[in-house]
């Protein structure tokens, strides 16, 4: 299915609720690019990890920031993340990370970075970018916009599942490290985590990914069909 006109989609929601899964089949479904932003700041707390700094230095952040590297390049796995060369695609997906994301999303340095970042890759349209806060702020004037959702317990079962199996993590420390971060996500005074007024608003909970990729679709049409 090609939409009769190129348009931005954006799909925003919190950890755990499907946002990679549903965005990468929506965009295999519709043609278009596939961007993962919350790999951009988890590659960001991942730098500022390796070179100490912390999540509350602005003036460290800033540095990292003007020295990354950052490039989303087509393998035979898949889109994978590179900083100054390396794939850490996999390094970025610890419970670890996903907390110094968190925090760090929320640096003015950062977003002020990572902005230009998404704002170039969303030129041209024709993409579907996943994140927190797309539809609000980054791209308020996208076409189609979404907000995934699930419940805590449903998002940490699916989170538990792809912690690598080398972290020591229960079922537990996750749904408890996802509701610790739906707070610190929802309630930051810098693009808290909340749908567009215009978002379509799905819970996930008890569907298939091809049951809320169906329903973005129909979505997708109707927006597309409107002169």
């Amino acid at each position: 299915m090609n939409p009769s006109k190129p348009i931005l989609i954006t799909i925003d929601g919190p950890a755990g609720a499907g946002k990679t899964t549903v965005s990468r089949a929506l965009a295999e479904a519709v043609g278009y690019r596939y961007v993962d932003t919350g790999a951009l700041y988890r590659a960001v707390a991942l730098a500022a990890s390796r070179e100490g700094v912390g999540s509350e230095d602005d003036a460290g952040l800033d540095r990292v920031c003007r020295g990354l590297d950052l490039a989303f390049n087509r393998t035979e796995t898949g889109t994978r993340l590179f900083l100054s060369g390396e794939d850490v695609t996999g390094f970025i997906r610890t419970p670890e990370m996903s907390m110094m994301a968190s925090a760090v999303s929320a640096r003015p340095v950062v977003r002020r970075f990572l902005l230009s970042v998404q704002k170039e890759l969303g030129r041209s349209k024709e993409a579907v970018f996943e994140g927190r806060d797309m539809g609000t702020v980054i791209f308020p004037e996208a076409e189609a916009k979404f907000f995934l959702d699930a419940s805590p317990r449903v998002r940490a079962r699916r989170r538990y599942r792809e912690t690598p199996s080398s972290a020591s993590v229960s079922l537990k420390d996750v749904e408890q490290d996802i509701i610790r971060r739906d707070k610190n996500d929802s309630t930051r005074a810098i693009a808290p985590l909340k749908p567009a007024q215009d978002a379509v608003i799905i819970d996930s909970s008890g569907m298939s990914v091809d049951e809320v990729v169906g329903k973005m679709l129909a979505h997708i049409v109707a927006v597309t069909s409107r002169p």
